[in-house]
């Protein structure tokens, strides 16, 4: 584990990477899921070789850990408001020994311009909290609920400080739900992000797609492409070829 301390209730997954990636997770917090692997496949193929990328919302590290590996990306970034995930994001970043390519931060994404500075990114990932923050019974402080809940930022807030961050014509990707589609291309539009990309993500061939893909650049000229809708199970149960692809796995069943 190179010396690196793993605390009670902690976990080690293999990643099942070619460079045996690996990350620390507490169960009893907010494990990493599809949506995130997905996030990390459909920006990669579109960052350059050299890039600087931010991971905005980055959790336990597995967006930038995962690009390390998928990306010719420079220098990756993530930040995150939890100071306890960000700490065990930081961990799994030596545990691979990638403390020289990765830098997990401590910090509120809307000072983000303060702490990073302006046009300081090529690229920008983010699978941010899809919920959003009406109110109710929500224990801000929970671990979870701060994952899952525009508690500390919301939709708007990413877009508007990721055009800031964002060098012209770098890419903004995120992965959400269908119905705040209409709110981030017109929140893209509004803070000079072109939508680019779109993808709709399917449980299975017969249902409704529930994640999309989004990827737009600062200044960009207006063209959004549709790609092929992925879907992650085919009709038999099993896992489809290409999530078997993005996962690493060949197209073996599982």
């Amino acid at each position: 584990m190179n010396d690196v301390l793993i605390n009670p209730n902690e976990r080690v997954d293999d990643l099942q990477t070619k460079n045996n990636l690996r990350l620390i997770q507490n169960p009893e917090w907010f494990c990493f899921g599809v949506d995130a692997v997905l996030l990390a496949d459909f920006a990669s193929k579109t960052v350059k070789k050299g890039a600087r990328v931010m991971d905005f919302c980055t959790g336990n590290g597995i967006i930038p850990i995962l690009m390390s590996e998928k990306s010719q990306a420079e220098h990756l970034s993530g930040l995150e408001i939890q100071g306890c995930v960000a700490e065990m994001a930081g961990r799994s970043v030596l545990m691979n020994e990638l403390e020289d390519k990765i830098h997990i931060e401590t910090g509120d994404l809307c000072e983000a311009v303060d702490m990073f500075g302006r046009e300081a990114f090529d690229n920008i990932t983010c699978n941010p909290p899809y919920k959003e923050n009406h109110g109710g019974l929500k224990n801000a402080t929970d671990v979870v609920t701060v994952a899952r809940h525009e508690i500390f930022c919301t939709l708007e807030n990413i877009i508007d400080v990721s055009s800031k961050c964002l060098k012209p014509y770098g890419k903004l990707c995120m992965i959400h739900r269908p119905e705040r589609l209409a709110d981030i291309i017109c929140l893209m539009r509004q803070y000079r992000i072109e939508p680019k990309r779109l993808r709709f993500v399917h449980p299975s061939p017969a249902k409704t797609a529930n994640m999309i893909l989004v990827e737009g650049a600062k200044y960009g000229k207006p063209k959004l492409f549709l790609e092929p809708p992925l879907y992650v199970y085919n009709n038999d149960g099993n896992y489809s070829d290409e999530i078997n692809e993005i996962y690493g796995r060949g197209t073996a069943k599982q």
